[in-house]
C-alpha cells in the first residue's frame, strides 16, 4: 500500500515525463481546491474554471520550474493566483471606487448571527468588492503576498496597494455592518 505522498511523487514523476494519464491524475488531485483559489479572484464560476484551466496548462508547460523548494501545493496554488491576476490585467480594466455601491443586495445564508459571519458568507461579501479591491485584499489577506508582491504583480505602487487594502477592509466593514443591521431589523 502506498502513501499519499509516494502516490503524489508517482504521479509527478509521470507528469515530469509528458503522460497524460498522469497529468489527469494530477488535475483531479488538485482541481477542487484550486479552483476555490480561483473563485476568490472572480464572481463567476465560468470564469474561475476557465482561469483554472489556464493555471493548469501553465503548470504542465513549466513542469520543470519547480525546483522541490516548498510544498508542490503551494507551488500550484502560486501559479493558479498568478493566472488569475494575468486573466485580470487582460480581460478588466480598473473598477474605480464611483462604480461601487454597497447597496447591491446579495443572497446571503445565515449572514450573521452570535457566533458571527459564516466562511461562505464573508466569501460571497469579497466577491461582492470591486475586482481590484477584491484581488488586493485576496493575494495580502488570504494568499499572504506583501504590498510590494501585489503592486509589483497588479501593475500598481505598493502605496496603492495599501490604500486599496484600506478601502477594501472599509467596504466590507460596511457590507458586514449592513448585514448586522438588517438582521437585528428582522429579528426586533
Amino acid at each position: 500500500m502506498t502513501t499519499a505522498d509516494e502516490r503524489l511523487q508517482t504521479i509527478w514523476e509521470g507528469c515530469l515525463r509528458n503522460e497524460r494519464k498522469s497529468q489527469e491524475q494530477f488535475y483531479k488531485l488538485f482541481a477542487s481546491r484550486m479552483l476555490a483559489v480561483c473563485m476568490r479572484y472572480t464572481t463567476d464560476k465560468d470564469e474561475a474554471q476557465d482561469i483554472l484551466q489556464e493555471g493548469f496548462i501553465k503548470i504542465f508547460r513549466n513542469i520543470n520550474n519547480y525546483r522541490n523548494e516548498g510544498s508542490l501545493e503551494g507551488w500550484v496554488r502560486r501559479i493558479m493566483v498568478h493566472a488569475a491576476i494575468s486573466r485580470y490585467r487582460k480581460l478588466k480594466p480598473m473598477v474605480l471606487v464611483e462604480d461601487f455601491s454597497t447597496d447591491t443586495e446579495m443572497p446571503v445564508s445565515k449572514a450573521y448571527n452570535e457566533n458571527g459571519l459564516e466562511a461562505k458568507d464573508l466569501m460571497k461579501l469579497i466577491q461582492k468588492l470591486p475586482k481590484n479591491y477584491r484581488s488586493v485584499f485576496n493575494m495580502y489577506a488570504i494568499e499572504g503576498y506583501s504590498h510590494q508582491e501585489i503592486g509589483s504583480s497588479l501593475g500598481m505602487s505598493e502605496l496603492l496597494s495599501r490604500t486599496t487594502l484600506h478601502r477594501a477592509r472599509t467596504a466590507l466593514k460596511e457590507m458586514i455592518g449592513k448585514l448586522t443591521r438588517n438582521e437585528e431589523l428582522r429579528y426586533a
